[in-house]
């Protein structure tokens, strides 16, 4: 007896083709930044779609390139964490940005690009000497000096103890970052994950050996995982910290992902002509670029 086979009963689905790059940020080298995964031509794709690819690629951020509504923007973008949309991240603007500029887009202003996104239009420039972009830091949301019940809880929770401290501020530019500054790049890289962290923490000492200034690590529960590689909107935020203190000079180099075998490097500038803008930049690469099919709205 032959058996026929049943019809299938699911939905059919529409899918549409865009195009889909993953770039390396913060790295001229592939492989040792951060990944962001960017998906072109996205406004036919609804938000749930959305959330649900960028739990798939299950990368730190997942970003979706569309048409802005702002006259003054070159392009809109939404950024997608694997648990939801974020109104705002540096190494997701930088590669985005990359990703838009490579597939062909033109910026209104020449070697300025403005993106349009949730927490409003953020400026990106184009430093075509240095290989670099770089995004204008936005306001802080909350500074100041950070409880020092919370300061004990975050030090116990990066085995870390308040001998290693040298100060602690808020830092937040919407993840909600608490900024620890620590004697040494060595006692940076010494912290470690001791039980759950409950808060986003962000760890920076100088360095004295390494080619850079500073070195950075950022532990992010928000983003699903103990530690970022690389991290712009912290270096954003510990930079208005920073140089608004006198700690560091207008212009630095900071290192971030040496734990995680990551080479990340974040070039931190403050503009000559206005000093209230912070320049966050770093080389990218696209490592990945092809074709992704999402159902359409």
């Amino acid at each position: 007896m032959v058996l026929s086979p049943k019809p299938d009963s699911r939905p059919s689905t529409s899918l549409s083709a865009h195009l889909f790059s993953q770039v390396n940020v913060f790295s001229a080298q592939p492989l040792a930044g951060n990944p962001v995964a960017v998906v072109h031509g996205a406004d036919r794709i609804d938000e749930a779609e959305m959330a649900a690819f960028a739990r798939w690629t299950n990368l730190s951020e997942t970003t979706f390139l569309l048409t802005p509504t702002d006259p003054a923007a070159d392009y809109r973008l939404r950024i997608f964490t694997p648990d939801g949309e974020l109104p705002f991240a540096g190494h997701p603007t930088l590669g985005s940005a990359h990703a838009w500029l490579a597939a062909g887009g033109r910026p209104a202003s020449t070697g300025t690009v403005v993106q349009e996104c949730a927490a409003g239009l953020i400026t990106l420039r184009q430093d075509h000497d240095a290989g670099r972009l770089a995004f204008a830091a936005p306001p802080l949301v909350r500074s100041g000096p950070v409880d020092g019940a919370e300061v004990d809880r975050a030090l116990a929770e990066v085995g870390l103890e308040s001998a290693d401290l040298v100060d602690a501020a808020w830092v937040d530019n919407g993840p909600g970052w608490m900024g620890l500054l620590l004697r040494d790049a060595e006692t940076v890289l010494r912290a470690r994950v001791n039980g759950a962290i409950t808060s986003d923490i962000g760890l920076v000492g100088p360095s004295a050996a390494s080619p850079a200034d500073v070195e950075v690590r950022a532990f992010v529960p928000s983003l699903g995982g103990p530690e970022d590689p690389v991290t712009g909107s912290l270096n954003a935020g510990l930079a208005q910290w920073l140089m608004g203190t006198g700690r560091m000079p207008g212009n630095y180099l900071a290192s971030q992902g040496t734990a995680l075998g990551r080479s990340g490097r974040v070039h931190l500038d403050r503009d000559p002509q206005d000093p209230d803008t912070i320049w966050v930049g770093g080389e990218c690469v696209t490592v990945v670029q092809g074709t992704v099919h999402l159902p359409a709205g």
